[in-house]
């Protein structure tokens, strides 16, 4: 067997170093991505040693950004992306505007020609999907109203950067570069009158628009009902299956054929996907896979550095870093403040858009490759991106320990009642703490009410919150082991808690968390192998139950209480 892989090699060491410096970081209470794209900068062509391939580093890394964005919008709805369009249309192209004059003076200072500043600029003026989304996931904010004017100002960043790289080609010579040879519908130029560039502008508005009419109108019934025929199968791997090729089929298909861009193919294809029943199973399955390939894309991102431009051209470096922070996140929160939403929003925006990514690379790579930017470009934008990246988690946490200092002012941005989070600590105590209210939370919940027993209930999913709320129970949404929802659960006055989640791993944060603020406290914890049992024991679970040894003590009680104690044989 050949043992030439490039492929799995990739995958392999990128995954493996990156974890390790990931880790690393992590214990040096960085965020984990510094150690991802460092792992990138050690893996790629400018440092010695081994030295992955970057095409296919690449296109694992668009996986991820496929992933990521049908994650996106299964969560999100036509009318959410409605909503926002006010302000996300003029919004994102007015940013994009501010960003690209001032890319193109810092271009004329360094003595580029005119059309290499304007590529320059915009390449510095879209925001990586991938940085974005995960910012905004990891604190719940992509169903507040800051979150959907984000997403819908990244959408239509989006549809600009695919007009932009459908046109660049036939302005190249306009912009100082290298024409290549038209290809275009020369009858169709002379049917309409008009120009190939204005015919290259039409035809990608009438493709983009075919897309959108197919996705809206034949997608919304389709893809749904396709993935409920298959959950009637019953099965789980045919299900994920399913799943996988809706998110890349379609994501594959709207590029090939239409001309629109992975990300937003795929961002289609989840919004269709979230008026079925499915959406939240789907979305549960995409996860792992999505998380392994944002990991390749920073790996991929580091790759591009070459670390000898921090010292070859430390200035333009500094320059190109402060617009992508300073002069587009300016930019956008004055734009938000124009439109009278709330400094938090505006906040909220200009974090989210404080550093650029994958469209940059694909732009000033197909710049060059037109000779409309100089090499030097290319190194600007890559390390502009990888110091906005690096420095984004940082503004985010300043975020919000601002918004935190300031809670009251910030009402008019708190997430709708019906899906936001609790910021008042519980008054409970002597309470019971029930986390996860699926098939199995829900029953304890039931005989918890029917006892009277004070509870309140801990759920990540946002459509049984937003249930559970109407009708009056004490609910906290987020993952069970986020620091701030542990301090507003009173462990330390609780009687019992009960973790009714599959998810042994995320259980035993807050296992191990009521543990040490409440020695006293009763657990009960839900399993599903013996080594989650002996892991939650070890953290401080006193009863761990697992679903088959329950299920056979069941059936056996039964038989017992039917045969009255007698072998089934007798």
């Amino acid at each position: 067997m050949p043992h030439d892989t490039p492929l799995i090699a990739t995958i392999a060491i990128g995954l493996a170093l990156a974890f390790v410096l990931g880790l690393l970081a992590q214990r040096m209470r960085l965020p984990p991505i510094v150690g991802y794209l460092l792992a990138g900068i050690v893996v790629g062509p400018f440092t010695p040693g081994y030295v992955a391939d970057q095409e296919l580093a690449t296109e694992l890394a668009e996986i991820g950004v496929i992933l990521l964005m049908f994650g996106v919008g299964l969560h999100f709805s036509l009318k959410d992306l409605l909503s926002v369009r006010a302000i996300a249309i003029p919004g994102a192209i007015g940013q994009i505007a501010v960003a690209t004059l001032l890319g193109t003076g810092l271009g004329w200072a360094m003595g580029w020609p005119w059309g290499a500043g304007v590529v320059f600029g915009l390449c510095l003026s879209v925001a990586s999907t991938v940085v974005l989304l995960r910012a905004l996931q990891e604190r719940r904010l992509v169903e507040t109203e800051r979150g959907r004017i984000a997403v819908g100002w990244l959408i239509v960043e989006d549809l600009v950067m695919v007009l932009t790289l459908v046109l660049l080609p036939p302005l190249a010579g306009f912009l100082g570069g290298t024409a290549p040879a038209t290809t275009g519908n020369l009858g169709l130029v002379l049917a309409l009158g008009i120009g190939p560039i204005w015919t290259t502008l039409l035809l990608t508005g009438v493709k983009v628009g075919i897309f959108v009419a197919l996705m809206l109108i034949v997608g919304r019934r389709i893809i749904p009902w396709v993935l409920h025929y298959v959950a009637h199968t019953g099965s789980r791997e045919l299900f994920r299956l399913a799943v996988l090729a809706i998110a890349l089929g379609v994501a594959y298909g709207s590029a090939s054929l239409f001309g629109v861009s992975f990300a937003l193919g795929a961002f289609f294809a989840g919004m269709v996907l979230a008026e079925s029943q499915l959406s939240t199973q789907a979305a549960k399955e995409t996860l792992p896979l999505r998380d392994a390939f944002a990991v390749l894309f920073f790996v991929s991102v580091g790759m591009l550095l070459d670390p000898a431009v921090l010292l070859s051209a430390p200035l333009a470096v500094l320059a190109t870093f402060f617009i992508i922070v300073l002069g587009k996140s300016a930019a956008a929160y004055l734009i938000v403040r124009a439109f009278g939403h709330s400094r938090d929003v505006a906040l909220t925006i200009s974090a989210s858009l404080a550093q650029i990514g994958e469209f940059s690379f694909i732009l000033v790579v197909l710049g060059g490759s037109l000779q409309i930017v100089p090499d030097a470009a290319r190194d600007l934008v890559v390390a502009g991106a990888i110091l906005s990246i690096l420095l984004n988690p940082l503004l985010f946490l300043a975020l919000g320990r601002v918004t935190a200092a300031e809670a009251p002012a910030a009402v008019p941005d708190q997430p709708p009642p019906q899906r936001g989070r609790d910021e008042k600590p519980t008054v409970l105590s002597d309470h019971v703490i029930l986390v996860g209210h699926g098939r199995v939370g829900s029953r304890v919940g039931a005989e918890l009410s029917a006892r009277r027993m004070p509870f309140l209930v801990v759920e990540a999913d946002e459509d049984l919150v937003t249930g559970l709320r109407e009708k009056g129970i004490e609910i906290y949404a987020g993952p069970c082991g986020e620091p701030a929802l542990l301090e507003r659960l009173n462990l330390g006055e609780a009687k019992w808690l009960i973790t009714a989640i599959p998810d042994a791993f995320e259980a035993g944060h807050i296992i191990e968390a009521a543990r040490i603020a409440n020695p006293a406290i009763g657990i009960i914890a839900r399993a599903h192998s013996n080594e989650a049992v002996q892991y939650l024991r070890s953290l401080g679970a006193g009863h761990v139950l697992m679903g088959e040894d329950e299920i056979a003590d069941g059936m056996l009680q039964r038989l017992t209480a039917q045969t009255g104690g007698a072998s089934p044989s007798a």
